[in-house]
């Protein structure tokens, strides 16, 4: 965790003092927490504009911080155990049962029954 954190510092401090970067992104989450709680969109995306900015001219000028984001993303995005494909039995039990169960974690273009006519 530790050069995780070290990574995060180093991709946004860039020549600056940490503490006013600190206070920088402190600002910002307050301003975008209260953007999507006032439901205000637009100030949400204007800070979230910023910072994409200030990250593309970070990684622009240092090749080293592209390098360190990709190792951090790499990371963060390794795949959990719950993702892992498996298998899976479901058993529906008790009960009188008058119709079709469906249990899934994603379902898409299901028809159950009769197809509608088509046109």
């Amino acid at each position: 965790m530790r050069e995780r954190t070290g990574s995060r510092r180093r991709l946004l401090l860039t020549g600056r003092d940490e503490e006013a970067v600190q206070g920088e992104l402190e600002e910002s989450r307050a301003d975008l927490v209260a953007a999507r709680d006032a439901e205000d969109e637009e100030a949400a995306a204007d800070v979230q504009a910023s910072w994409r900015t200030r990250l593309r001219r970070t990684l622009r000028d240092d090749p080293e911080a592209a390098a360190e984001l990709r190792a951090l993303l790499d990371e963060l995005t390794q795949p959990s155990a719950a993702s892992a494909p498996g298998t899976v039995h479901n058993t529906i039990s008790g009960g009188v049962r008058h119709g079709t169960a469906v249990q899934a974690h994603t379902v898409g273009d299901l028809t159950i029954g009769e197809p509608p006519p088509r046109a």
